[in-house]
């Protein structure tokens, strides 16, 4: 191989540190300084492929552990391939799951994929990402294809996926076409002949099909790089919105402050690293401080939430959202701008009913027990009975908990 120049020899070594930085595991690290240091002589971008079943459409900071990464690589000039599964998503990706995943309808597909397009564009830029949906290559397959790829791999390999092994173990029914699923985002890189793939952890078995499928198909193996999982904000669970302990990318910047803030100090350090975008050494000057006791958690925090809202909202936006919190949530004060909801209901209702109805809590149980637990007020008086039975007003305001507010508007008023 061509010898690099100092200057050359520095850009590989500062590309390389970036790349790891935040990353589970990549596989193998040697061949990605490899590909770096081609394409740094040759002037060549790499390829770095994200594939996406747009099942679930709703983008959380949890999904942006990836686009951060992915951004890293097009802020040097690579070429982002986002793989839209609008085939595969008719399967459904069996990872993680104890039965068979509903088949999404083409329609379903489409409109998912939009919503990705749309909030992706606030960690990529989308005009320098190249959109491949795989119905492209794998729609067009004949049987004697199928069969050929099929014949590349063995039963025994796809058996060491963990969730079959499961399923099997606990007799329950794996569908054939499952099988097809890894198959077929393998092909993929084939396709494109990807030099790099990112996923989850819990991707592993399906981004190593890529070097599996390449292998066999005598390309050249793409280099695989696994990022963790992000912990919602209970500290405990993978952030998710079945498990409410997400934020959004798409919530309001008071929001996305506040729950920052109710983030447990031992994680603060993993959504600095994996979630923002602050420089490395930031960062490291950040634990540092922290370590040595020269910096407080909540300071530390604060500028966790301040980043995270300037990402998706701007620079102003982050700094009144401070201000709100310290006002609100220092000083005890109501918010300056509640969000407002149009009331079209009964005008009595129950209390369990409304907190519901107006998307405060996800159920009547979960709106028990936060009344249980002194989290519920209207117009600043603590509701204490959970048969209460409200006479809804004009500009009445519901509070749940110290972030969620909701001022009501009367129809017909």
């Amino acid at each position: 191989m061509q010898k690099l120049t100092d200057q050359q020899e520095q850009e590989v070594q500062e590309q390389l540190a970036l790349y790891r930085q935040g990353v589970q595991e990549i596989i193998p690290l040697k061949e990605l300084e490899s590909k770096i240091r081609t394409s740094v002589i040759e002037n060549r971008p790499l390829k770095i492929k994200l594939g996406l079943d747009p099942s679930a459409p709703d983008v959380h900071l949890g999904h942006t552990v990836v686009l951060n990464k992915l951004r890293q690589f097009q802020e040097h000039g690579h070429i982002i391939q986002l793989i839209i599964g609008d085939f595969t998503g008719k399967i459904g990706d069996p990872t993680g799951k104890s039965v068979a995943r509903k088949q999404l309808t083409e329609d379903e597909v489409k409109h998912n994929a939009q919503t990705y397009f749309e909030q992706f564009s606030k960690v990529l830029d989308m005009d320098r990402v190249e959109l491949h949906y795989n119905s492209k290559w794998l729609g067009e397959m004949k049987m004697e294809d199928v069969i050929g790829l099929a014949g590349k791999i063995t039963v025994a390999r796809l058996m060491e996926r963990d969730d079959f092994e499961a399923r099997i173990k606990e007799g329950k029914p794996i569908s054939l076409h499952e099988f097809f699923y890894p198959l077929m985002q393998g092909f993929d890189s084939v396709q494109l002949e990807c030099d790099i793939e990112l996923g989850g952890t819990d991707q592993h078995f399906n981004v190593l099909m890529g070097r599996h499928f390449q292998e066999k198909y005598n390309k050249e193996k793409q280099v695989v790089i696994l990022m963790p999982l992000l912990e919602g904000l209970d500290g405990v669970d993978k952030m998710s919105k079945s498990k409410h302990n997400y934020i959004g990318i798409d919530e309001r910047p008071e929001e996305m402050f506040g729950k920052t803030m109710s983030l447990p100090d031992h994680l603060m350090m993993k959504y600095f690293e994996l979630i923002t975008d602050l420089p490395l050494e930031k960062i490291s000057e950040i634990n540092a401080s922290l370590a040595a006791g020269q910096m407080h958690p909540r300071d530390a925090k604060m500028l966790l939430g301040r980043t995270i809202v300037r990402m998706y909202h701007g620079f102003g936006a982050s700094e009144r959202a401070q201000e709100q919190f310290i006002s609100v949530f220092q000083k005890g004060s109501m918010p300056d701008e509640i969000p407002e909801l149009q009331w079209n209901g009964s005008e009595e209702v129950n209390i369990l009913e409304l907190l519901v109805n107006v998307n405060l809590l996800p159920s009547k149980s979960e709106a028990r027990k936060m009344i249980k637990n002194n989290g519920v007020k209207i117009d600043g008086t603590k509701v204490e009975d959970p048969n209460l039975i409200v006479r809804v007003q004009e500009g009445m305001t519901v509070q749940v908990g110290k972030r969620k507010f909701i001022k009501l508007l009367v129809d017909g008023e």
